[in-house]
C-alpha cells in the first residue's frame, strides 16, 4: 500500500518507464582508502555511483551534514556535485594525504578501470565509484533534476555488491558485448534503488521529480514506448486527462524540455539505433520514426546527432 501511495502511478506505467530506460556505464573503478586519508571527487557533467564495498567512512558535502558510510551503502551524485570521502585515522588526527579525482581524469575513465590505492598499507575502506547515464532518448536523463545525493544503506542479501563486481570483471574482460553487459547489471542496480524510493512519498518526490507526477508520467510512457506514433500535444493532454495549456506547462515544468522537443530527441534516437542495425534504408527509418519527409528527418537528426542520418551511417561502418 505504501508503495501505491508514494508515486501514484501504474503498475503498468511504471513498469513501462523502467523497462524502456536505457543505462549506460561510462567508467568504473575501484577506490581503495587507508585510515586517516581522503578522496575529494570533482563534480563531473554525469551522476556518480558510489558503493561501500568494505570498511567505514564518513562522506562529505558542500552542503547538508556529513554521512556516515558503511558496508553496501550506496550513494548517487547528481552532475556537478562535488564531495569528499574520509576514512579517520584511529587516533582521530586529520587526515595525512588526499587523493584529487578531477573532471579531465573522470573523463578518461571511460571503458576502463582505474584502481586507487592511498598508500601502501592494507586499506581500511574499499569502494566502486563511476559514472554513469540513465536516459530516454539522447538528452533525458533520469537523474538530471537530482539536486542532493541520494544515499541509502542496502544489506548484503540485497546482492548490489555481486552487480557492480561483476560490472568491474566485464570492462576488465572487454568482451563482445560489454557496453550491453555493463548496462544491464546497473540498471538491476537502479531498480533496487528505485523500489525502495517507492516506499516513501517524499524520497520517490525528491530523487525521481521526472516520475513523480503520474498525469505526465503517463504521457512520458506512451511517448517512450513508441515514439514514432502519430502523437500530437492533443492527443498527449488527452492521454495526461488535462487540456493542452495546463499539460504543456505542466510537463515542461516536471521534464523540463516541452514534449515536441523530448518527442524529437525520442525519435532521433530510436532513428540512430536503427541506422546502427544496417537493416533500414534512410527513408524506412524516417517512417519509422514518424517522419512523412526525408528531409525534415534530416534536418532533425542533425539537430540532435550533428551530422546527417548517411555521414552518421557511414561514420559507424568506418
Amino acid at each position: 500500500m505504501a508503495a501505491r501511495d508514494a508515486s501514484s502511478i501504474s503498475q503498468s506505467d511504471l513498469n513501462s518507464l523502467i523497462t524502456l530506460l536505457e543505462v549506460q556505464v561510462i567508467g568504473l573503478s575501484e577506490c581503495l582508502v587507508s585510515p586517516g586519508f581522503k578522496v575529494i571527487i570533482d563534480g563531473h557533467t554525469e551522476p556518480g555511483l558510489h558503493y561501500i564495498l568494505s570498511g567505514t567512512g564518513k562522506l562529505h558535502l558542500k552542503k547538508g551534514p556529513s554521512v556516515k558510510l558503511k558496508p553496501h551503502t550506496l550513494i548517487i551524485v547528481p552532475p556537478r556535485c562535488p564531495m569528499e570521502i574520509e576514512v579517520p585515522a584511529s587516533n582521530g588526527s586529520p587526515p595525512l594525504a588526499t587523493r584529487v579525482f578531477t573532471r579531465e581524469e573522470d573523463a578518461g575513465l571511460v571503458n576502463s578501470i582505474y584502481r586507487f590505492n592511498a598508500r601502501e598499507s592494507e586499506p581500511k575502506t574499499i569502494m566502486i565509484r563511476g559514472l554513469f547515464q540513465a536516459q530516454y532518448g539522447p538528452s533525458v536523463d533520469l537523474f538530471s533534476t537530482l539536486s542532493t545525493p541520494i544515499v541509502e544503506q542496502f544489506d548484503a542479501s540485497d546482492h548490489l555488491e555481486h552487480q557492480l563486481k561483476t560490472m568491474l570483471q566485464e570492462l576488465v574482460a572487454q568482451e563482445i558485448a560489454v557496453g550491453a553487459m555493463t548496462g544491464a547489471l546497473l540498471k538491476q542496480v537502479i531498480v533496487a534503488l528505485l523500489r525502495r524510493s517507492l516506499k516513501s512519498n517524499n524520497l520517490w518526490k525528491e530523487r525521481f521529480s521526472m516520475l513523480s507526477d503520474p498525469k505526465i508520467a503517463r504521457a512520458l510512457a506512451e511517448m517512450v514506448a513508441e515514439p514514432g506514433a502519430n502523437h500530437t500535444i492533443a492527443s498527449l493532454a488527452n492521454t495526461a486527462n488535462q487540456s493542452r495549456s495546463s499539460f504543456m506547462a505542466r510537463f515542461t515544468s516536471v521534464i523540463g524540455r516541452t514534449p515536441m522537443q523530448l518527442l524529437r530527441d525520442l525519435r532521433m534516437g530510436q532513428a540512430a539505433s536503427q541506422l546502427d542495425t544496417g537493416i533500414y534504408t534512410v527513408d524506412q527509418v524516417a517512417r519509422n520514426c514518424g517522419y512523412a519527409s526525408r528531409a525534415s528527418f534530416a534536418r532533425a537528426f542533425k539537430e540532435v546527432h550533428g551530422t546527417g542520418p548517411r555521414d552518421y551511417r557511414q561514420a559507424k561502418r568506418t
